[in-house]
């Protein structure tokens, strides 16, 4: 009762192409590729996303590094502004004994000498000899290792 009209022509040609059958088992295939290729996916941006969250524990890490750095090297500036301020280095030129000089002498190119020379004061030099010698807590300090190369 419910059959099929017969085709003609161009529809029965078109008819022809198409798979008269459910259709199952050309399905499968097509539903295993798409379950694969979201799995895939997944499995993919999953990877990318600890990749990208191993990039930013690394990136915070060496943010806080290099703040730290900065503070030391503002505090060595700090050292290095003390240690040559005017004041301070006087004074540990007296601590090592040091006298202020007297006017300078100049010797110009052809050996001729320019200025007069004169000796420090004596009373100061005595007083400076007498002093013991202070050294700075930096002269106590080793100094860095040499790097050494292999096979010398």
């Amino acid at each position: 009762m419910s059959r099929k009209p017969e085709l003609r022509g161009r529809a029965a040609r078109l008819a022809r192409l198409f798979p008269t059958g459910r259709g199952q088992a050309a399905r499968t295939p097509f539903v295993l590729l798409v379950v694969l290729l979201l799995g895939g996916g997944l499995i993919g941006l999953l990877v990318l996303n600890s990749a990208l969250s191993e990039g930013a524990f690394r990136l915070d890490d060496l943010q806080k590094e290099t703040k730290s750095l900065t503070d030391e090297e503002q505090a060595l500036q700090r050292d290095v502004d003390a240690y040559s301020a005017p004041e301070a280095l006087q004074r540990r030129a007296q601590d090592l004994g040091m006298v202020p000089g007297g006017d300078p002498a100049f010797l110009d190119p052809d050996g001729t000498v320019r200025g007069v020379p004169a000796p420090a004061p004596a009373d100061v030099h005595q007083t400076a000899v007498q002093d013991p010698l202070v050294l700075a807590p930096e002269a106590f300090a080793t100094p860095p290792p040499t790097p050494t190369i292999p096979g010398r």
